[in-house]
């Protein structure tokens, strides 16, 4: 599973409703050996690995359990840090960018009244920097693979069909 999204995700049709599908995968995760936490609310699933197996990059998966026009379920799953991780990167990004953006407002001003544009050198900092966070995210990813793993075939094994991720 090498993906260069940050967050993996699958989307498939099941042919159950939403409740007894929830009910099935819960029933069959807990049934699984405890090697999983879940948490477990209307039309949401979250799996992810239990607390003693857990490390900072341990990935989770949320499954959002969506009722489709004709009775089936629509299932979307999404593969990815721990909240705070998430959020550490998130936050950053958008740090990094709002600097990158004000860099580059800079650096044209400074263009165009012909004095040296150096605000272009503070955008490339910013831009190494999202660089270098999307490879630090890209390397946890790698870290956490194993565990990935054990989530999506639990995941299927309880629902008893493959899922492809993408």
């Amino acid at each position: 599973m090498s993906s260069f999204h940050i967050r993996p995700r699958f989307t498939q049709v099941l042919e159950m409703d939403p409740e007894s599908l929830r009910e099935q995968i819960v029933n069959r995760v807990q049934n699984s050996g405890g090697r999983f936490e879940i948490k477990s609310f209307p039309d949401f699933v979250c799996l992810r690995i239990h607390q003693e197996d857990r490390h900072f990059w341990s990935p989770r998966l949320n499954l959002s359990l969506a009722a489709t026009d004709d009775g089936k379920t629509e299932v979307k799953g999404i593969y990815g840090p721990n909240a705070n991780v998430w959020s550490l990167f998130l936050f950053s990004y958008l740090i990094a960018g709002f600097f990158g953006f004000i860099a580059a407002v800079i650096g044209i001003s400074q263009w165009m009244i012909g004095n040296e544009p150096w605000g272009f050198w503070a955008l490339g900092g910013a831009l190494t920097v999202i660089v270098i966070l999307y490879l630090v995210a890209q390397f946890g990813q790698k870290l956490g693979v194993q565990q990935t793993f054990l989530l999506h075939q639990t995941y299927e094994s309880a629902i008893g069909a493959h899922a492809e991720i993408h």
